[in-house]
């Protein structure tokens, strides 16, 4: 990898997401060689992913270079690879660019769709987790509409304008009312000659509630927003299948679409070598104390989706989310800097600084420690979290513009099909899963 020996201790960080980027940046002027692995050269801000679906951001809006971000930083490396397996004998990284030895590691590879093996809805329906699969499900939204103008079956042609997202937590019910929006404002003036009101949003989660993470507050007003815009909720339904034309469900319900998007779950990203079934916990996910130190190893860390951290108040390990993986970044960067300096490691404490979901055009919910407040404002709180936590003044510049557009002409401009989509074969799209 043509990364120079050094007097310093070296740290390699396998993740260029949330967490492994603040633990990067408290390290960046620390005694410490530190090497950032990943397999893209950019960090992808996954909250706005659906507005890239939709149209409403373009990905450089969403995404950007991890070289920039640690521009400038001394004795900091980072090298594109995929990263293969973990020697922990030899305390060694394999990868497709060549080996590399390290004194402390940490695994900060996040996560990915998990389908709970069902092979028909992994290879028929689309996933939403980085910004190649939101171009394609883009593409696809469009294309279907296009599709729809071209066929004289009224039967195909409702299941091409048919929508079925499966999943009620934050992703699927901003999807949602992302496409109940577009439904109502700009469909009708791109397809005149199509009937755009037959079109269908379905939203369906298996559990009672939406946003189950958040207070029944706001799991009862995001779900009468959506209702409001046109959304059809189904709750207590639990998707089985998937053919490419037809949803079936664990009762007599069943949906004729050409879109599913799968938003139903995650697991962590694992790594061969560490993949033993006493360090691996529910989801995938490594056990590591309080520390953020795997069980069994003193030099091998992991922090964020793929680290799960047992405590009273989350015997499940901490969400996988945006926020507990900064402040585990953080904590475990004040913590290296305590361990090569001989001095003791302090556990790690999440404060838990709130959650919140928007629903499309002044409507979103927003639960904090103390308060929770739903629409206008929230909306506006919303808005602001997120442009404070994109990287780059310029991204949160055009993101700004953009919003601020969208919102006086009620218009997402970035429906372009950059690359047309074709649905592929199982081993294509496995393939394009890894990816």
């Amino acid at each position: 990898m043509n990364i120079p020996q050094s007097s310093f201790p070296r740290i390699i960080i396998i993740g260029g997401g949330f967490g492994g980027i603040a633990l990067a940046k408290k390290l960046s002027k620390k005694e410490a060689q530190v090497v950032l692995l990943d397999k893209h050269n950019y960090h992808n801000f996954q909250p706005l992913l659906y507005q890239v679906s939709t149209g409403g951001l373009e990905p450089d809006s969403i995404a950007y270079p991890i070289r920039k971000v640690l521009q400038g930083y001394p004795n900091f490396y980072f090298r594109l690879a995929n990263v293969l397996e973990i020697d922990t004998q030899g305390k060694r990284v394999l990868t497709n660019i060549g080996d590399i030895r390290y004194d402390y590691l940490v695994v900060a590879t996040g996560s990915e769709t998990n389908y709970f093996g069902n092979m028909g809805i992994q290879n028929k329906g689309m996933a939403m987790k980085t910004i190649p699969q939101s171009l394609n499900l883009r593409s696809l939204i469009l294309e279907n509409f296009e599709q729809a103008l071209l066929t004289d079956d009224l039967h195909e042609r409702d299941a091409l304008m048919n929508f079925v997202i499966v999943g009620g937590g934050p992703t699927g019910v901003e999807l949602a009312g992302a496409l109940a929006e577009i439904k109502k404002g700009i469909l009708p003036k791109d397809y005149p000659d199509l009937d755009t009101r037959r079109a269908q949003i379905n939203l369906v989660q298996s559990g009672d509630r939406l946003l189950p993470a958040m207070s029944e507050v706001a799991s009862r007003k995001a779900e009468r927003f959506l209702e409001g815009l046109g959304v059809n909720v189904w709750k207590n339904i639990r998707v089985a299948d998937y053919d490419g034309k037809c949803v079936t469900t664990n009762t007599d319900t069943v949906f004729e679409t050409a879109t599913l998007v799968w938003a139903a779950g995650v697991q962590a990203v694992g790594i061969k070598g560490l993949d033993a079934k006493e360090i691996l916990a529910r989801g995938n996910r490594l056990k590591v104390n309080h520390f953020h130190q795997v069980e069994g190893f003193e030099e091998i860390f992991a922090i964020g989706d793929v680290a799960q951290m047992q405590s009273d108040d989350f015997p499940e390990g901490h969400p996988m989310m945006a926020q507990p993986a900064i402040q585990q970044g953080r904590s475990l960067g004040e913590n290296m800097v305590r361990l090569i300096d001989g001095k003791p490691m302090k556990p790690f404490v999440y404060r838990d600084k709130g959650s919140m979901a928007t629903v499309g055009r002044n409507k979103a919910v927003v639960d904090l420690p103390k308060f929770k407040f739903q629409g206008v404002f929230a909306w506006f709180v919303w808005m602001f979290v997120h442009l404070y936590f994109l990287i780059g003044f310029r991204n949160r510049v055009v993101v700004f513009i953009n919003w601020v557009y969208n919102y006086i002409r009620f218009d997402r401009e970035a429906r372009l099909i950059i690359r047309p989509f074709k649905k592929q074969n199982q081993a294509d799209r496995s393939k394009l899963m890894q990816d």
